[in-house]
């Protein structure tokens, strides 16, 4: 009879000890599950998106940025001012209109000026894309 008792009692914390791991592993299903949802189609949303290599890009472009700003100063800035005359001077120059007992000036030397250095960043940057041929490492492979 004390044998019954306990195995009775060991088959009682048996089935507890089932029931327990039943209720964790739905626990943990159900976490999973929603965990899924969210951080799942987080991750998802990353690798389709391509937001990793739009990170890369974007840390690349902000040297590459700084290395066209260099050669925009270092080179192109001096051969405008070589036939400019100086660069001060050109973003300085304004064009005065008085008409009737009205004035007003107009700053075309900045507006000029701006309008040279876009250009020179625009070419350096062209440059840069096609001596190095970063052109064919975005184009999509062929199947």
């Amino acid at each position: 009879m004390a044998e019954n008792k306990s195995s009775s009692r060991v088959t009682a914390a048996r089935q507890k000890a089932s029931a327990a791991k039943a209720k964790a592993s739905a626990a943990k299903s159900k976490a999973s599950a929603a965990t899924k949802g969210h951080g799942g189609g987080f991750v998802e949303f990353i690798r389709t998106q391509g937001v990793v290599g739009l990170a890369v890009g974007l840390a690349i472009g902000t040297a590459a940025g700084a290395t066209v700003k260099a050669l925009v100063t270092g080179f192109i800035t001096p051969i405008v001012q070589f036939i400019v005359g100086s660069q001060a001077g050109l973003e300085s120059a304004t064009w005065h209109v008085e008409l009737w007992h009205r004035t007003a000036d107009f700053a075309w030397g900045a507006a000029v000026s701006s309008l040279i250095t876009l250009i020179a960043t625009a070419l350096v940057i062209y440059w840069i894309v096609n001596i190095f041929k970063f052109d064919r490492l975005d184009k999509k492979k062929d199947a």
